[in-house]
């Protein structure tokens, strides 16, 4: 119910947030209970998403065999263990953290958990761009953990993953299609088409990789991150112009897929070029 692969990748930006917001070492006890902190609210949120998406997570394969959807964990229980596991990562970033990342963090929940699964995922075929500002969070949350600050290099962090969701969401979408018209969730591949979904991937891509160069030009990384970033850009664009020009059945998968590897393998590239360039 934790989501525990999308909340590592979540732990990562986080950790890139921290380890970019200092020259030297994040101090330890910042490091893992900020961290630990976090994965809980997130952790909690994914719990709340699998209670609120029950009816139609048993309808998509993806999801089908979830725990609350298949009636193995009643809602109560899922509700009672997102309560105590996001109380406890508020209480440790409010304790032993500080209260700026604890709010932040409640905020990224609250807007993921309430305001995108519970409102945005089904009002607008927009969903995954109004919706994805709180999952853009967690560099800023790891970044205010270790200085008690919201900064410029924290929002650019922010605005790689808010630029990064659109494209990576969408081309799950089409491979999925199907499953969102059958459950009634308002994707844009299923309300305007997969054409227009795919020129849409094609042009958030390319504000992404405009805004992956940020990071040098602010001067928070050299040479070697510009360089990582462009090359993995190229990456994603040839994908999403698989896409959209030769496309087979498994295109839109793979490019969901590459899009998770680029991310992972862009932010090691800063964090990288951080401590050793």
């Amino acid at each position: 119910m934790c989501k525990p692969r999308v909340v590592m990748l979540m732990i990562l930006t986080s950790l890139v947030g921290m380890f970019l917001a200092v020259p030297g070492m994040v101090p330890l006890n910042i490091l893992i209970l900020g961290n630990l902190g976090i994965a809980l609210v997130a952790a909690s949120g994914a719990v709340v998403n699998h209670l609120i998406d029950r009816k139609i997570d048993i309808i998509m394969k993806r999801t089908h065999n979830r725990p609350v959807a298949q009636g193995r964990v009643e809602p109560k229980q899922a509700a009672a263990f997102a309560v105590v596991i996001g109380v406890a990562g508020m209480a440790i970033l409010l304790m032993w953290v500080n209260p700026l990342s604890a709010w932040l963090t409640l905020a990224s929940f609250v807007g993921y958990a309430f305001i995108y699964t519970g409102y945005l995922k089904h009002a607008t075929p927009q969903n995954i761009v109004i919706g994805g500002l709180s999952g853009a969070m967690p560099p800023l949350l790891g970044w205010s953990a270790v200085t008690g600050t919201i900064d410029a290099g924290a929002l650019i962090l922010v605005l790689i993953i808010f630029a990064w969701t659109p494209p990576h969401f969408w081309a799950l979408a089409i491979h999925r299609k199907d499953e969102y018209a059958k459950s009634g969730v308002p994707m844009l591949p299923v309300t305007h088409g997969e054409h227009v979904t795919k020129i849409h991937i094609i042009v958030y891509t390319v504000m992404l990789v405009i805004v992956s160069a940020f990071p040098y030009f602010w001067e928070m990384s050299g040479l070697l991150y510009l360089v990582s970033a462009m090359a993995l850009g190229a990456g994603f664009l040839a994908w999403s112009g698989l896409l959209m020009f030769k496309p087979k059945p498994s295109t839109a998968m793979d490019t969901f897929r590459y899009s998770i590897v680029y991310l992972a393998l862009l932010f090691i590239a800063l964090v990288v070029d951080h401590y050793l360039i």
